[in-house]
């Protein structure tokens, strides 16, 4: 194997939690890609209009985000995690079949709203999990987790695209005319910018046309193997209620550094089955108590901060980019054909599934920190020289390809670093992980309401000052690295002091 025997080992010994927190983020990913392309079919199946319909996006974006800061109320035990995530993915399935059922635009909110609670507690909680099980380690596990997110992601679509209506759903008097915008309307749906479609005149009544319910029922099929295998994980650490009570956490920080020590491991195994309750990860409320203040220097705020800052700044470029690219390539002066603007989302999406696939074998020999300061440069020449050849429709499909790669692996090298930079004893996960949640909305209401007033240009001009604010911050974090607390020495591994260390910080066991 390409990397070492002592990850490789680790990485055996946690097989069965990682493959499950990995499946878990591939329902992510295929509940986050398939609104845009089947809403304009939801939108007949609910008889609602299009600035109707578009709020069900903001219904799911703005719990998605809520349930990324409530995520680490489940995080006090793995019981509570296991079974939130298990909760999450199985009401991910559940919502797929429903949604078919929905012939209410405000039902159909509810229900994606729903989804989005299911899909903040994924995020949330298998990123802190991977974290504490892996630490030092985790950056290649976190690359490969969001992988399968950018997979679920792709795969979507491709399954809805079959069953989506060539003509308007809803057939009417109208349906003739309404028709013909449908290729261009499809691609301009912006999530979380309801009302940008409001100039469209499509029928509201008459008989509903779609096939669209068979994809829905296809992905929640697909997606069902993935609470399965939560709860398999459930069984193995006997941690399902109704069989078994007792629980045993996954793996202590003493066995972690004593891996190539295995005749240390019986007695490490009876010490490890004391309850305790994780001194760190939680959510965003609990961050926030006093008690966590205690003692804590300025770094220690600065370092969440600015790494929050610098994902509110990427995770939005990834939400304004995919959402505005079509629109602005339609326009003038690029003025590209309808049917070929239409491949720039998907060629953003694909290069940054791509990107993470690259990120997984790079990550385990380059460090975190660097990895992020050639993300957040490499997405700052990119937006340089889209302006500069703001004219040519060639390099929009280069930058948009750049840009995708650049920004990959941005989320899980600055969660490594972050984490590393506090020796996984802050609430930055959690931070985090709210900070990109915020940002993805923000910026795309914000690029939205400036492209209406101000022209497509701006787009691009958005994007070059989002990418300079994601340097400047990622500037900062690492000044204020540089002046964080280095840890004291450690004691000797085998020393009861060492021991006492590990129980007070509740490190991830087994």
């Amino acid at each position: 194997m390409w990397w070492d025997e002592r990850v490789s080992a680790r990485f055996r010994r946690n097989l069965q939690p990682t493959l499950t927190y990995w499946s878990v983020f591939f329902s992510f990913g295929l509940c986050i890609a398939f609104l845009g392309p089947t809403l304009l079919d939801l939108r007949c199946q609910t008889q609602s209009s299009l600035s109707q319909i578009t709020w069900v996006f903001f219904s799911q974006q703005f719990c998605l985000l809520l349930g990324s800061c409530l995520g680490g109320v489940f995080k006090r035990t793995l019981a509570q995690s296991l079974l939130a995530l298990f909760a999450s993915s199985l009401a991910i399935s559940l919502v797929f079949a429903i949604i078919p059922l929905c012939h209410n635009v405000l039902v159909l909110a509810v229900v994606m709203a729903v989804a989005g609670l299911a899909m903040g507690c994924i995020d949330t909680i298998s990123n802190m999990q991977l974290v504490k099980i892996y630490q030092k380690d985790s950056a290649i596990f976190l690359q490969a987790l969001h992988f399968f997110v950018g997979f679920g992601a792709l795969l979507s679509p491709l399954i809805a695209d079959p069953f989506l209506s060539d003509t308007n759903c809803i057939l009417s008097n109208g349906t003739a005319n309404a028709s013909s915008n449908l290729p261009h309307i499809r691609k301009s749906l912006l999530p979380h910018h309801p009302g940008n479609l409001s100039h469209y005149d499509l029928p509201m009544k008459g008989m509903v046309v779609t096939r669209v319910s068979y994809a829905f029922w296809i992905m929640a099929l697909i997606n069902l193997p993935v609470p399965i295998a939560v709860f398999f994980l459930l069984y193995k650490e006997r941690m399902v209620p109704c069989l078994n009570g007792s629980s045993h956490p996954l793996l202590s920080a003493d066995e972690l550094a004593l891996e190539t020590r295995p005749g240390d491991k019986d007695e490490l195994s009876s010490a490890a089955q004391r309850p305790h309750t994780a001194a760190g990860h939680e959510d965003l409320f609990s961050c926030c108590q006093s008690r966590n203040f205690q003692g804590a220097s300025f770094t220690y705020f600065a370092v969440h901060i600015s790494g929050a800052l610098v994902l509110f700044m990427t995770d939005g470029i990834v939400g304004e980019y995919s959402g505005f690219v079509y629109s602005y390539a339609v326009e003038e002066p690029l003025a590209v054909v309808h049917k070929v603007a239409g491949y720039l989302p998907s060629l953003f999406w694909g290069f940054i599934t791509l990107g993470r696939l690259i990120s997984i074998p790079v990550s385990y020999r380059m460090k975190p920190a660097t990895m992020v300061f050639i993300n957040v440069v490499g997405v700052l020449i990119t937006f340089l020289l889209l302006l500069i050849f703001s004219s040519s429709v060639v390099f929009l499909f280069v930058g948009t390809a750049s840009l995708g790669l650049f920004l990959s692996s941005t989320f899980p090298s600055m969660l490594a670093y972050t984490e590393d930079i506090l020796q996984y004893k802050g609430c930055a996960t959690t931070v985090l992980v709210t900070g990109a949640g915020i940002g993805e909305m923000v910026l795309q209401l914000l690029v939205g309401s400036i492209i209406h007033d101000r022209g497509s240009y701006s787009f691009l001009v958005c994007g070059m000052i989002f990418g300079c604010l994601a340097f400047t911050f990622y500037a900062l974090l690492v000044f204020f690295h540089r002046m964080y607390p280095k840890p004291s020495p450690e004691p000797d591994e085998a020393s009861p002091e060492k021991a006492a260390v590990a129980e007070a910080t509740g490190q991830y066991q087994r």
